[in-house]
């Protein structure tokens, strides 16, 4: 039976799937382990009566595990790989806190204001962590095998790269090549090809968080 999932619609374009990493996380983790899934996409700026009266805080994304929806792309993960353990995307617990400053970093550089404010240094700190790490144990955070941690990472990563380009016109620095060798192997992945948003939706999900 497929699993019924809401996650957040398009800035401006309700039935297109919309920007937010965290509903993308979601639907990364069940197209790799082949999990059959409804898709609801929610208006955030309208949200349905439907969703508000099984979900009243109107988060997304949302899960409905044995007809109660779960929020939290955290618990929502964890709930999956118990429910469906193969193939398994359980990382290491030495590693699955890598890289997870990054989205963090990455949004206060892109609403900051003051080229000064030492936003940039903390960004390309955490990046330049993230590309040492990969030296080590690449190509994947936890090696050979795709795993939970690098389903988190691949969204926050493919916002960083529109974002900063198209509103700071900044991209990761050339020479952290694992890190960019890291990029081009996640985004390649059949999976993200299939649940990222557009890059224009991207950038509309972030234009009044910059503009602000």
């Amino acid at each position: 039976m497929a699993l019924e999932v809401a996650v957040k619609a398009a800035v401006g374009a309700p039935n297109v799937l919309g920007d937010c990493p965290f509903s993308q996380r979601v639907i990364l983790t069940l197209e790799e382990k082949k999990v059959a899934y409804n898709l609801h996409l929610i208006d955030i700026s309208k949200k349905p009566e439907w969703f508000l009266a099984v979900n009243p805080e109107g988060k997304v994304p949302v899960v409905q595990f044995d007809g109660k929806w779960v929020p939290d792309s955290d618990v929502i993960v964890g709930i999956l790989e118990e429910k469906y353990p193969e193939p398994s995307l359980v990382t290491p617990p030495e590693f699955a806190s890598v890289g997870s400053k990054i989205f963090g970093s990455f949004v206060s550089f892109l609403k900051s204001k003051d080229p000064t404010d030492g936003t940039e240094q903390t960004l390309l700190a955490e990046l330049n962590a993230l590309e040492e790490h990969l030296k080590a144990h690449g190509p994947y955070v936890a090696g050979e095998k795709v795993t939970a941690v690098d389903l988190s990472l691949a969204p926050k990563l493919y916002h960083l790269v529109v974002a900063l380009g198209h509103f700071k016109k900044w991209s990761i620095p050339e020479n952290l090549t694992h890190l960019h060798n890291y990029i081009k192997l996640l985004f390649s992945r059949e999976s993200f090809k299939k649940t990222k948003a557009a890059e224009e939706y991207v950038i509309a999900g972030w234009a009044p968080k910059v503009n602000a």
